[in-house]
Parts: C-alpha cells; structure tokens; sequence
C-alpha cells in the first residue's frame, strides 16, 4: 500500500513538473506614445507640474463639501453594488483556485433486504442489513494549465471589478461635488436675481414718481413693470433647480430627501477655487484612471481563456483513489474486516476537437475585442481631459469678458439713472440700460455656475477619486 501511494505521489510530482500552460502568455498593450506627454488644453488655471489630487473636492476648503463627498463614499447605493460585484468576482477567484486541491467525497448507504440464494455463503442469512461506505479522492493534474488559465482569468475579473469600483468611487464624488455646487450656484443665482429686481423696482419708483408729475407716461411705467416681473418670474425656476440639486445631493448620500442635514443647503455663493488645478500629465493621467485599468484586467482576462480553451485539446489526466467496506450492519461495519480500494489514474479526452477549436476562435475573438475595448477607452480617457481642460479654460475666459460687460453695464445703469432724474433722459433709454444690467447680472452669475461644474468635470476626467 505505501509502495503505491509513493507511486503515485512520485507521479504526480512528475507530471506537475512537466505541466506547461497552454495558450498565449499575456503581455500588457502598448498606448500611443504621445499619450504620455503634457496636455494640449492647458491654461493659467491648471498647473502640469503637479500630480493629479485623489482628494480633489478639498481644495475647495469646504468642510461640509468634505463631509458629503465622505458619506457619497460611505452609503451610496451604486458603491454598494460595485462592491457586492467586487465580492461576487473575489469568491469566483476562490472557487477556481479550489481545482488545485484534491477533491474528495464521503459517501455512505443502508437498506433492509433479502438476497438469491445463490448470492449468499452458506450459513449465512439471506435477509438482513446491508451497509456500505467509502472515502473517494480524486487530484486533476493540471498538465496543460487549465486550471492555472483559469485562475489567470479569475484574477484579470477580480482587478476589473476592483477598478470598477474605483471608477464608481470617481463618479460619486464627482457627482455629489456637482450637486453641492449646483445647489450653492442656484442660491447665488437667485440672490443675484433678487437684487436685480431690487433695482428695477427702484427705477420703477423714480419713473412712477416722474409719471404722477406729468414728465412721463404710464406707458414708461408699465414697460419697466413688465421687466421687473419677467425677472421676478425667473427665480421660481432657479428655486425648483436648487431644489433638485439638493434632493440628488440626498440620493448621492445614500439618504431620503428629508433626512439631508440643513447645513448641506447653506452655503450661497459658488465653489471658487483659489490655486490652479493640478493635473500631471497624459501617462499619470492613464495610471490613474479606473476604466482604463478596468479595460486592461478585461483583456488579460480574455487572454487567459483563450488558454483556458486550447487546454480542451488536451486530455485532462486525474489520480485518484478510493476506499471503503461492505459490511451486514454497523457493527461490522467498523469491525476492521476486509477493505476495498484501488488507485489509479483517469485521463478523459475528448476525441473530436471542433467543439474546442470553436471556443478558441471564440475566445480569440474575445480577446480582440477587448483590446479594441482597451485601445478605445485609452482614447477616449484622453478626448474627455483634453475636453474638460479645454472647456475649463474656455469658460474662464468667457467669464471675464462677462464679468468686463457687467461692469460696463452697471456704470451704464447708474449714470442712466441718475440722468433720468435729472430729465435728461427719457424712460426709454433708462429701461434699456435697466434690461442690458439685468442680463449681464444674470449671465454673470451662470457663467460661475458653469465654472463650478467645469472644474468637477476637469477633476472627473482626471479619474480622481478612487483612492479616498
């Protein structure tokens, strides 16, 4: 008995020595070589020199953005199932590494009959209980690696789940971060719509005053009337956006739009930063981004089937060994009679091999498109930051000529005025430079909105984030 277990023990040392993993070893895919230089849409506002930050929504100095984008991170719906998938791919792997380890079973039976006569020893009862058991082991030798192959494209599934969660975490942040300035923008937005009623209601005063005296008409009145109360009438819709920014600032936190604490809706002025945004470059930038390690674990994977497959070529050789007794109750049937056993191997090999050479074709085909896959998200991680950038500091530029067209049209508004008390001026022109103040206040205000949002977008294209 020892002398076959030796035997076999030898064997399977052997056999393993000689195993070779079938089907292509992986090799990582290049990305373009100008994708690892400097940006193209860079500007004043961003910085090159400096890594992208994983905690980025801080460098607003904002505690209770902060607190918010830790909670997102904390009870967010769609993390939790990211991480139940992440799990879900963490006991597959577990699953699959359990082929390296001897299978074995335990297997036991009775019953109560009787026997032919000619099946039974003289003297012996034909009628009575029968009760078998028997330990089975059985050990595949993973001489064409499939089993190897297959813990390959376990591990390529688990980094894929674990760099779509980071993904996930990239854009909880990003969104809630969005939220909160869009609520903060839509406060600032009306405090500017506010005052511009304010003033027009002012005008509207100087105008009825002089209209009660004969220096002008009704008409004056009713036209500045009119456009006190179109302004008037945009802040119920600024309102209802405030109101949506806050209640999917509740969702992103995992909350009831009730239970959202009141200081999450107290700030009233725009994010602004105060430093330049740093962003690294192009080969940090593909370093960083989940999607595009995601997409590379999926075309590793994909390349350890391709293995996986070619391994059905093959035979799939066992040893395994069994032992067990027969006995006439349960007494006997530890009552260290007679055993049977035997030890051997098994090869099963499937003969036909068109089966298998189509899922090799098929899992070629796979790989392929995973690496268009890769190839694709690598292009497509480098058109959003270029975009973002670009957007960013398009939008700054834009605020400026505003924010010059304000001040001209305040200056405008304020010598208007003071000229159509005076008289000089009729109402008309007063109305005017009233409407043309009104616009650049409101526009004004929307362009920092828009500066706000452009900067998260900058942020989330840079994939930061995931590391929080």
């Amino acid at each position: 008995m020892r002398a076959i277990l030796a035997t076999v023990s030898a064997l399977a040392t052997a056999l393993a020595l000689a195993a070779c993993a079938t089907g292509p070893d992986y090799v990582a895919p290049q990305t373009p070589v100008a994708a690892a230089g400097p940006f193209l849409s860079t500007s004043t506002a961003v910085d090159p020199t400096a890594p992208a930050s994983q905690r980025w929504w801080q460098l607003y100095s904002d505690p209770v953005l902060d607190g918010l984008v830790t909670d997102a991170l904390g009870a967010n719906t769609d993390l939790r199932v990211a991480a139940a998938r992440l799990a879900r791919a963490r006991a597959s792997l577990r699953e699959v590494r359990g082929a390296r380890q001897p299978q074995g079973n335990v297997s036991a039976s009775g019953n109560y009959g009787r026997v032919s006569e000619i099946q039974t020893i003289p003297g012996v009862d034909r009628e009575g209980w029968r009760v078998d058991g028997g330990l089975n082991v059985s050990y595949e030798v993973d001489l064409f690696g499939r089993i190897s192959r297959n813990v390959e494209a376990a591990r390529g599934d688990v980094g894929a789940a674990q760099a779509d969660l980071d993904a996930v975490r990239v854009s909880i942040a990003a969104e809630t971060a969005r939220a909160y300035a869009d609520a903060a923008s839509a406060a600032e937005r009306i405090a500017v719509a506010e005052r511009i009623v304010a003033l027009i209601d002012r005008s509207l005063g100087v105008t009825s005053n002089r209209a009660k005296v004969g220096l002008t008409t009704g008409l004056d009145t009713a036209r500045i009337a009119a456009l006190r109360d179109q302004r008037l009438a945009d802040i119920p819709a600024i309102r209802a956006q405030r109101q949506a920014a806050l209640f999917r600032l509740a969702t992103l936190t995992g909350r009831a739009p009730a239970d959202l604490p009141p200081i999450a809706a107290a700030r009233t002025t725009t994010l602004r930063l105060d430093r330049p945004i740093p962003i690294g470059d192009g080969a940090q930038l593909l370093a960083r981004r989940p999607d595009v390690r995601a997409a590379e674990r999926r075309l590793a994977a994909a390349t350890a089937r391709i293995g996986v497959a070619t391994a059905d070529l093959y035979p799939k050789i066992s040893l395994g060994g069994s032992i067990g007794q027969t006995s006439a109750g349960l007494g006997d049937l530890f009552g260290g009679g007679p055993l049977r056993w035997l030890l051997g191997p098994l090869i099963n090999w499937n003969v036909n091999p068109t089966r298998a050479r189509a899922r090799i074709a098929g899992a070629e085909a796979d790989t392929q498109a995973a690496l268009a896959t890769f190839d694709g998200t690598v292009l497509q991680a480098l058109e959003e930051s270029e975009t973002a950038l670009s957007a960013y500091a398009n939008a700054l530029q834009r605020r400026t000529a505003l924010q010059s067209a304000r001040d001209q049209a305040a200056a405008a508004a304020r010598i208007t005025r003071a000229q159509q008390r005076e008289g000089q001026i009729d109402s008309l022109v007063a109305l005017d430079a009233e409407r043309t103040l009104a616009d650049t206040e409101a526009t004004l205000a929307l362009a920092d909105a828009q500066i706000a949002t452009a900067q998260v977008d900058v942020f989330r294209a840079l994939g930061g984030g995931w590391g929080a």
